[in-house]
């Protein structure tokens, strides 16, 4: 065999290996961004000042999860509320959990126990139609904004206790800070947390 053609044939070769290399990867991509994961902006100020309005969400799929926590940051949808978009909240109780609020002293307790929120933004005085105490039904979860006063969530009955099967997922990190409504600058060292997430 020729030189010429023994170069163009390990040409071809590594053009096609190369080729090959690249459709797989983009193929790994589709099946884990679809079955396992995905990238979810967050949109307004309902979770400040944990999140931020553009900040973007890396989110483990609701089928990998092993259910739901008190603390985790999940992102939702239901037909019923905000056109059916999806809405990101907390996880204040689960399935049997009794919720009940305290507007006047902005105090959240579940199963009598007072919560303790480091990561809400100010006090819950923001009544918006729910009756309390709400006992969580099976299979559902009540959900709350960081920012109390500045969200719709399970307090408003459109939404009211979320099925589980409405959870897209729960937000595992950070991928990229939006810009923080107080300073209007993005804060580059919050990449890879959610600060203000339980453990």
């Amino acid at each position: 065999m020729e030189p010429e053609e023994k170069n163009e044939q390990q040409t071809d070769r590594g053009a096609y290996e190369w080729m090959q290399a690249l459709v797989c990867s983009v193929l790994a991509a589709v099946l884990v961004f679809t079955f396992a994961a995905r990238v979810v902006g967050v949109s307004g100020g309902s979770m400040r000042s944990t999140l931020q309005d553009g900040d973007m969400l890396l989110v483990m799929n609701s089928l990998l999860c092993s259910g739901f926590r008190q603390g985790d940051i999940v992102i939702a949808a239901k037909a019923s509320f905000e056109n059916g978009e999806p809405i990101v909240k907390r996880v204040i109780a689960t399935e049997g959990q009794t919720v009940d609020i305290d507007f006047e002293t902005g105090v959240v307790t579940v199963d009598g126990a007072d919560l303790e929120e480091p990561y809400i933004r100010e006090a819950t005085h923001l009544a918006e139609g729910t009756v309390f105490p709400a006992t969580v039904p099976e299979g559902c979860v009540f959900l709350m904004g960081d920012n109390r006063n500045d969200s719709r969530d399970s307090r408003e009955p459109s939404l009211g206790m979320v099925d589980t099967r409405n959870i897209i997922g729960r937000a595992v990190c950070l991928l990229l800070p939006g810009k923080t409504a107080d300073t209007d600058r993005r804060d580059w060292r919050r990449i890879g947390t959610l600060a203000g997430a339980l453990s």
